[in-house]
């Protein structure tokens, strides 16, 4: 009987166990899918970069890490798209980004994905934008959103990377 209790009482701390691990990966798992086509919504960093991170290491690369003045500049970039409602040239920010002192730069800036999910999959499926994704000389990243409800595309995207300092 006591064996039982004990089994019991196992069984259902590991069941609870499963339960509070399956609710802490959901919210990351939703947020790949919440539109972003609203007031006040952004792209989550933390996600963006585990999946980023997951899909390097799929393909022997190591991950890259939010960097606080690459995320800075990526959110200033998306306002500044978002306000002119058009998309930017990525040249533009490269060099802007070389000026500033970082090291073998990367971006891409487009717009209309509403979600992370839409986004990352149409980066994946751009030759121009898969190759700064898995760009081997990258460490660090940016990457930031912002809406302008009347403009054509509504969502604009900004995508930074940069080497090691």
């Amino acid at each position: 009987m006591r064996l039982l209790r004990l089994s019991l009482v196992i069984a259902t701390g590991l069941a609870l166990a499963g339960c509070m691990a399956e609710e802490a990966r959901r919210p990351e798992t939703l947020d790949l899918y919440r539109s972003l086509a609203q007031p006040g919504a952004r792209v989550d960093p933390g996600t963006a970069e585990a999946m980023i991170g997951a899909y390097r290491h799929n393909r022997g690369l190591p991950p890259l890490r939010i960097d606080p003045d690459l995320q800075r500049i990526a959110e200033d970039e998306a306002r500044a798209m978002a306000a002119a409602e058009k998309p930017r040239s990525a040249q533009i920010l490269k060099a802007g980004l070389v000026e500033r002192g970082f090291k073998a730069p990367g971006a891409h800036l487009t717009a209309g994905y509403l979600t992370f999910a839409e986004a990352f999959s149409g980066w994946r499926e751009s030759a121009q934008h898969d190759r700064v994704l898995l760009d081997p000389n990258a460490t660090r990243m940016g990457v930031a959103t912002a809406f302008a409800p009347g403009s054509k595309y509504r969502v604009y995207w900004v995508f930074v990377t940069a080497g090691a300092p």
